[in-house]
């Protein structure tokens, strides 16, 4: 079985998927990929097959062989062809055998901000919010957007000017980096954001990076870090910047507190770049070939833009001063050919 995983796990390499989906039916297995936005199917796996694959993955994840009638969770790191794999293992029970994703990440795999950034001067407006000595910067948008990528760039930038110490709690860690302090949420052993940051707070950190905020003791927290001389980046889950802010107030973060701390909040969206060879849907060589396939638009909500809108929620009026939406790159975008017209009403929607 060995053999059988390192292939399919290649071949999910060379297409540049993000997630391996093996899908139990009646009489056999589909094996789909996550490429880009889209499913692929790559192949149809027999029962027998399929059976002893996920036996092996639960193994070398360290999950429950035995245990078909819960969901479980793992993950494994290793080694294929000179490249660092990151693998995050998910099992659901299903009328048939049981139900198993990987998300696959590369740890090879470099970003910087300008190479994350569809256009230029949105990745100079983050690298100089990264810059800033202290206060709150928050990152926002929808599952699989790419906030991780984000924040793990934007504390490199904050880390090539002037060395800082930068301690992180992420659940899980996606991305390994050596010039940080990761420490990975693991609520068995009481290590919870609330806790690991309450305890990174005593390790002297320049920069603290939350991987999100899920309740107002955390944002308390947050804030209370930030007003007392440190640097933190963080995630919530809101459709855009100005909701972000309405999230933390629902939180219990007094608006005033918020306004004080707030460097930036940053929207984001990852879009599929129009491939400039294929017309429609890129042929299979096309989707192992392409080197840009995905970029990230961002709403950057900050200084007197973020005044302007704190000033509009204290008054009540609502009034919020116009500043560059997403909806407004994406504009930009299609205008420019990057995307057409049905993308931008899905991925403005």
């Amino acid at each position: 079985m060995e053999l059988k995983s390192n292939q399919i796990l290649l071949k999910a390499l060379e297409y540049h998927a993000s997630d391996m989906h093996f899908h139990p039916q009646r009489t056999d297995t589909l094996v789909q990929f996550r490429i880009d936005s889209s499913l692929v199917e790559v192949e149809r796996m027999s029962k027998l097959i399929y059976e002893r694959l996920i036996s092996f993955f639960k193994f070398q994840a360290g999950m429950n062989i035995g245990e078909k009638r819960r969901p479980q969770t793992g993950s494994l790191v290793l080694m294929l062809e000179n490249q660092l794999i990151n693998l995050r293992l998910s099992t659901l029970p299903t009328p048939y055998l049981e139900s198993l994703t990987l998300r696959i990440l590369p740890q090879n795999a470099h970003h910087s901000l300008s190479t994350l950034s569809l256009f230029p001067t949105s990745a100079q407006k983050l690298n100089a919010i990264a810059q800033k000595p202290h206060g709150l910067i928050l990152i926002t948008g929808p599952t699989g957007s790419g906030k991780t990528t984000t924040l793990h760039a934007m504390l490199e930038a904050a880390n090539s000017t002037k060395k800082r110490r930068i301690i992180t709690i992420e659940d899980p860690i996606e991305k390994y980096c050596e010039e940080f302090i990761q420490v990975e949420v693991n609520e068995k052993a009481g290590v919870t954001y609330l806790e690991g940051f309450k305890a990174l707070l005593r390790h002297d950190p320049d920069i603290i990076m939350i991987g999100e905020i899920r309740d107002a003791e955390t944002a308390k927290l947050v804030v209370r870090a930030a007003l007392t001389g440190h640097l933190v980046l963080s995630t919530v889950h809101t459709r855009d910047s100005i909701g972000a802010l309405f999230r933390m107030l629902e939180l219990g973060i007094p608006l005033q507190d918020l306004l004080q701390t707030l460097i930036a909040v940053v929207a984001q969206r990852l879009i599929e770049i129009a491939c400039p060879f294929c017309k429609g849907s890129c042929h299979s060589l096309c989707l192992k070939m392409r080197q840009i396939r995905r970029l990230a638009v961002f709403e950057v909500l900050t200084e007197q833009h973020l005044s302007d809108v704190g000033r509009a929620i204290q008054s009540n009026t609502h009034l919020f001063p116009k500043f560059s939406l997403i909806k407004d790159q994406l504009k930009t975008a299609v205008s420019l050919g990057y995307i057409n017209e049905k993308s931008y009403e899905w991925w403005s929607g």
